[in-house]
């Protein structure tokens, strides 16, 4: 850019006026401003020693400093108090979810072990054993409605003792922790 000017002087740009659109451009260099503004001297930002070299008067331009790569972020916490009640809620909630999955998977097996014909295989196996006492029939013994509500009721109990079990580990967890200080985690920002 140095290179257009004459004599090496800094260039004067005319600011515009916004509201006359129609008018022409002055030259850039040694003319008087048309406004009551300052002129505006256009300088060279090169990193060559010699292009930057400024002529008296100005003030030089700094480049933007370059912005190192971000640092991941690392803190180290302790958790020393677990709320019982928050940790009975989600237990429940998830021993809940767990209970719906193992009645739909254990009623799919039925059903997969029904289509398959595995109850009735079963069945002539015992028979042709000799241990058929009273027409033995494995699909009667275990139907679907038997094996559903097996499911169900032991998913129930399984529930209840869940909740209880978390419940309690969280009381115990917030007494060991008082004394201890709890567990020390270290959370990165990657």
């Amino acid at each position: 850019m140095s290179e257009n000017l004459e004599n090496d002087e800094p260039a004067v740009i005319q600011p515009q006026n916004e509201y006359d659109v129609n008018q022409s451009a002055e030259p850039l260099s040694g003319s008087a401003p048309i406004s009551g503004r300052a002129p505006r001297k256009a300088r060279s930002v090169s990193s060559d020693p010699e292009e930057s070299a400024l002529p008296s008067g100005t003030t030089p331009v700094r480049p933007a400093p370059r912005r190192s790569a971000p640092r991941a972020r690392r803190m180290s916490l302790s958790l020393t108090r677990v709320d019982a009640w928050s940790v009975a809620k989600v237990t429940f909630m998830l021993s809940i979810a767990g209970a719906i999955i193992q009645v739909v998977a254990a009623a799919l097996v039925w059903l997969l072990l029904d289509l398959a014909g595995v109850f009735g295989q079963i069945t002539q196996i015992v028979s042709s054993t000799g241990l058929d006492a009273d027409g033995f029939d494995l699909k009667n013994v275990l139907s679907l409605t038997t094996v559903v509500s097996g499911v169900t009721i032991f998913s129930i109990v399984e529930v209840v003792i869940f909740t209880l079990l978390a419940t309690i580990i969280a009381l115990i967890y917030n007494v060991v922790s008082s004394l201890v200080g709890g567990v020390h985690l270290t959370l990165g920002d990657d």
